[in-house]
């Protein structure tokens, strides 16, 4: 990667969005932290918003936050979305095929993280691996064609987390029966994500299909994840951190760049350029090679395939 910021010496911001008039996006989680305020700039900016969440009473609140700042003619609407549930997952995933005509972006922005002990989601999946990727990995599959027909965009927000851990896909062990530890659980969770989307973006290339699939991450920036699912001392030291992180709304900004520049090209990662990739000038982010592994990609895509029971490619 080149050091020279591709958006300039001030990195990416929100003044390089064009008007959104005429087009719709889909966020995961956006009821709060990042997916909220990414919600909340493309509203400014004249887009319709599907804000799929697991809590309804949240999300109203939030559309009503946004009607109130951008105007009660805003577009926002509710879709219940519990990522947890492969069957909401597919009934979220009725609701908006029902709904929409068109789907302009797909932004796979929520997550839970550092939960402190072992839980399974309905299905049987680790939470965070069932939550973070399974839940988006069927989503993806569900939405992909009604995406490919409006030439849209897919959004997946990963984490610096993925080069943390183990740094690896445990295949052996998925759910971490063997030894469950909430960090690497939440890091092979994130890679999973991101390794699903590195290797959507070479099947798209491969048939030609008329879509972008890009990859990025908020960096630190302060927002509710980790704090209800989170032991203790993981609570604490988030606190004590959480003045060095940079807000919530910055942290949006890496998934408005995937929707709004032309010509990112794959194999890519935006997200904070500054103190450990954390915090600072939005821009591209060095990428570590085992996120790119092609083999370990693969054989994760059929494990995806037959655990959310969607077989799908483009």
């Amino acid at each position: 990667m080149s050091n020279a910021n591709p958006f300039g010496a001030q990195g990416w911001t929100p003044e390089r969005m064009s008007s959104h008039e005429g087009k719709t996006y889909v966020i995961t989680g956006a009821n709060a932290g990042a997916g909220y305020e990414a919600a909340r700039l493309l509203a400014w900016h004249g887009a319709e918003i599907i804000m799929a969440s697991r809590n309804p009473t949240k999300v109203d609140t939030a559309i009503t936050a946004i009607k109130n700042e951008v105007g009660s003619d805003a577009k926002l609407t509710r879709i219940d979305l519990d990522l947890a549930s492969l069957k909401s997952v597919r009934a979220a995933a009725e609701q908006i095929l029902a709904k929409v005509p068109q789907i302009d972006g797909l932004v796979c922005n929520a997550a839970i993280a550092q939960v402190a002990k072992q839980e399974l989601t309905e299905d049987g999946f680790e939470s965070q691996l069932g939550v973070n990727h399974y839940g988006h990995f069927l989503l993806c599959g569900l939405l992909y064609e009604r995406v490919k027909a409006s030439k849209g965009r897919i959004v997946v927000v990963g984490s610096m987390g993925y080069q943390m851990g183990t740094k690896r896909i445990p295949f052996e062990d998925m759910n971490w029966d063997g030894k469950y530890n909430p960090m690497n659980a939440y890091c092979a969770s994130k890679l999973a994500q991101m390794m699903f989307a590195y290797e959507l973006q070479r099947r798209v290339q491969a048939v030609g299909d008329d879509i972008e699939v890009h990859v990025c991450h908020p960096g630190a920036a302060r927002t509710e994840l980790s704090k209800e699912e989170a032991n203790l001392v993981t609570k604490i030291l988030f606190k004590i951190m959480s003045p060095l992180a940079q807000s919530a709304e910055k942290g949006s900004w890496p998934e408005a760049l995937c929707l709004n520049e032309d010509g990112l090209q794959p194999g890519r990662f935006y997200g904070p350029t500054q103190r450990a990739n954390m915090v600072g000038i939005i821009g591209e982010t060095d990428l570590q090679d085992h996120a790119l592994d092609q083999e370990v990609a693969a054989r994760l895509w059929a494990l995806s395939e037959e655990q959310t029971g969607l077989a799908w490619s483009p």
